[in-house]
């Protein structure tokens, strides 16, 4: 090896964090050629997890690491969000040993189509953020007050949802994605969330049955936080909405909702 690329090489050691990795532009912008790229695996200085993607030898992939590997790396623009930010944040009753199943990012464009070829027992599904929220930014931004930073995957964090925007980002799965079960489990755990926070994201929401879901569940669950919400100041729409076949109209938010959601387990 040539001592500019013996170089090149202890300077990806020192830029691509073991764990994490990287594709193949992020390759090119750094400086490394496609043939010293197959120079670095060939010698098994890099690993490729995915075609096109790298990542050194040592240092087992994980979902977390690759979204970390996205969020910093890669700049894609993506927050972990909805029943995964609960999960993450620990408010999860269905959580199993193994971790989530279906990791939910949230952002303005979708991730690579690499991230779902990785060798990954998860499955990950992109919401486009705006198509819920009307003010969200195009990029994440902590600033705004509806994201935040997790620890996970060792010394790394993750962007995330704060749990008051991943409970509406959960509803607007129900019912075809999430159950009303799961969901009222969920929402009466829920006993510590902002209603600044909730308030200005209700208001902000486009989704009429997201916030009647909302009001539903509160009313089943009334926390200490419900009672400071100006429903008055939510636009919940006008008509009925069937949410569930055969179930009953609640009067008040005119949605149907499971008739049986109070039955034993």
């Amino acid at each position: 090896m040539t001592g500019q690329n013996a170089g090149k090489l202890n300077l990806l050691e020192r830029t691509l964090p073991e764990g994490l990795l990287v594709d193949a532009a992020w390759m090119e912008r750094h400086g490394y050629s496609t043939s010293l790229r197959s120079q670095y695996v060939a010698a098994g200085w890099l690993t490729q997890p995915a075609r096109g993607t790298y990542k050194r030898p040592r240092g087992d992939l994980t979902w977390e690491k690759a979204v970390v590997s996205l969020q910093t790396l890669l700049g894609a623009g993506l927050a972990v969000g909805g029943r995964t930010a609960l999960d993450l944040q620990g408010y999860s009753h269905y959580l199993a040993a193994s971790g989530p199943s279906v990791i939910h990012l949230y952002g303005a464009a979708p991730p690579p189509g690499w991230l779902a070829k990785l060798p990954l027992p998860q499955t990950f599904r992109f919401h486009k953020a705006q198509t819920l929220f009307r003010a969200l930014p195009e990029k994440p931004d902590l600033q705004d007050g509806t994201l935040r930073q997790v620890q996970a995957a060792a010394e790394w964090t993750l962007t995330v949802s704060t749990p008051e925007r991943a409970l509406l980002e959960m509803l607007d799965e129900l019912p075809g994605r999430e159950s009303f079960h799961q969901a009222d489990m969920l929402m009466e755990g829920l006993s510590a969330l902002s209603p600044r926070r909730l308030q200005l994201l209700l208001a902000d929401c486009r989704s009429v049955k997201v916030k009647r879901l909302f009001f539903w569940f509160a009313a089943r669950h009334p926390h200490a936080w419900v009672k400071q919400i100006d429903r008055n100041a939510v636009d919940l729409g006008t008509g009925k909405r069937s949410l569930v076949k055969g179930g009953r109209l609640d009067p008040d938010l005119l949605i149907t909702v499971p008739d049986d959601l109070d039955a034993p387990v």
